[in-house]
């Protein structure tokens, strides 16, 4: 049987240009394998022409995997509806493997409807029979019939996480100017027997380069993170310790003045740590005015007139932001030996998030925290401050625009223009410290203290082109961005 090379030059002879993912079905081989056999032919010579391609294509999650196997979550609940109608809190335990995202699809199908005319509400059925179209989609994609499915469709399922969209690299190939069916090897020793046979040879490439020698890079994210770094430190800021990525309640929430019905305190938003579940690390004299703060207010506010609780507060998050680090530091500095003093700090370090994944979205970034706290200070220096810092990073196009914050009053969000996406960006958050947050901390009420989070990745990803946060970083990273990558950027 010939080997792998010489049979895609007998293909490419008989069929003319193919795509090396088309030959691995027709050979009945992996594709990596299709792969090595066409870097073989271009070892010998200009046999063939390569040209690289990508192909995108469709595959079930895991989720998409138990639909093809047991239908689709709303098809579920509707089956688990009795003519005779249900409480919803009977059909949620019934409607199968996720019954929240079934009745509300079920209902938004008109499959399904509340009725209340008689005392208890029940679940019935609106309609007699349904035609499960998302068990039909999913069993398409797996028989790979992906055009039956309409684009729309598939990207409402992708972010149903029942469909992702893979790409796959391949190459084109066809005939080259000395293509030939058969490799002829080139010989590259030379000995006495080949000089006077009249062997052909492989020609010398002089110009060739030698093995580049292994070396590190550093990551574009952390190029930045320096800039940053020096920046701050040029505009005389110090900087906070950030070594615990795990916070309790009390510091990331508490403290800040983040009411505990707050629904950035759910676990659809936040990351709850189960071992050790509880932390006690924060000052017990603090607690109260914090409680204080809390249930009744200061300086004139009537707080948010709720129990407030410890246990709520002893609670141990996977930090959300560190602005937890700048309470803890003015509590500090608050009352150190001979009284408050006028302090600019900096952190540049991870925090974590439960959010959607999407081009300009992670779980997982890092946030740019800076809190400067003197006499009379404004929302003006907060702007002049920020004018300041992104103008030495490059970065001219700006815009304010309020927003609300629990713990900051006024309030802005600030926003950069990616040239690549072609529209403005949310880049932090900023504010005036409010005196619920800062008197119990001690803070003396004369002070004023404003502060911001930014994030990291995307000043980054606007410095360097990408239109995506995922091909800066994450799994999908291309390890070739970051090896090429300019030991500086010239902006001219």
């Amino acid at each position: 049987m010939q080997d792998i090379p010489e049979r895609i030059l007998k293909y490419i002879a008989d069929h003319g240009e193919v795509d090396t993912l088309d030959l691995a079905a027709v050979f009945g081989e992996d594709h990596q394998k299709i792969v090595g056999g066409v870097k073989s032919i271009e070892a010998t010579g200009e046999l063939i022409q390569c040209v690289p391609s990508t192909r995108k294509s469709w595959k079930l999650t895991a989720e998409g995997r138990d639909i093809l196997e047991h239908g689709s979550h709303e098809a579920n609940v509707f089956k688990a509806v009795p003519q005779n109608g249900i409480p919803q809190a009977e059909l949620m335990k019934c409607g199968g493997k996720n019954p929240k995202a079934g009745f509300s699809k079920a209902m938004s199908n008109g499959w399904i409807l509340i009725d209340k005319s008689g005392g208890a509400p029940l679940v019935r059925r609106k309609v007699d029979t349904i035609e499960d179209e998302v068990l039909a989609h999913v069993k398409a994609i797996a028989e790979g019939k992906e055009s039956a499915v309409p684009d729309g469709v598939k990207s409402e399922y992708k972010k149903r996480k029942i469909l992702e969209e893979s790409v796959t690299k391949s190459f084109i190939l066809s005939k080259g100017p000395e293509f030939a069916t058969t490799l002829k090897k080139l010989e590259t020793d030379l000995t006495v027997e080949m000089l006077a046979s009249g062997f052909e040879f492989k020609a010398y490439n002089f110009d060739a380069l030698g093995a580049p020698p292994g070396r590190g890079q550093l990551h574009p994210l952390m190029k930045v993170r320096t800039e940053f770094r020096q920046i701050f430190l040029e505009m005389g800021f110090s900087e906070m310790p950030t070594n615990n990525f795990v916070e309790s309640g009390f510091w990331n929430f508490d403290a800040l003045y983040v009411p505990q019905q707050h629904p950035a305190r759910d676990q659809q938003d936040t990351f709850f740590v189960s071992h050790p579940q509880m932390s006690d690390k924060f000052p017990l004299a603090l607690v109260e005015s914090v409680r204080d703060s809390h249930e009744r207010g200061v300086d004139g506010s009537i707080g948010y007139r709720y129990d407030w609780k410890l246990d709520e507060s002893r609670k141990n998050v996977l930090r959300t932001h560190t602005t937890g680090v700048s309470a803890r530091m003015l509590y500090k500095v608050a009352h150190q030996p001979g009284g408050f003093k006028p302090v600019k700090y900096f952190s540049i370090d991870k925090v974590f998030r439960n959010e959607t994944l999407d081009a300009t979205h992670l779980a997982e970034f890092h946030q740019v925290e800076g809190v400067v706290a003197d006499y009379g200070i404004t929302l003006g220096d907060l702007i002049g401050t920020f004018n300041a810092f992104f103008n030495k990073l490059g970065i001219t196009e700006l815009e304010y625009k309020p927003t609300f914050n629990p713990y900051t009053e006024p309030s802005m969000e600030i926003f950069c223009f990616h040239p690549g996406l072609q529209r403005w960006i949310e880049v932090g958050n900023s504010g005036v410290f409010r005196p619920e947050l800062l008197i119990p901390l001690g803070v003396p009420k004369e002070v004023n203290v404003i502060a911001w989070g930014l994030s990291l990745e995307r000043p980054t990803m606007i410095k360097y082109g990408l239109n995506n946060i995922r091909d800066l970083i994450g799994p999908k990273v291309d390890l070739k961005m970051v090896q090429d990558g300019p030991i500086c950027r010239m902006n001219c």
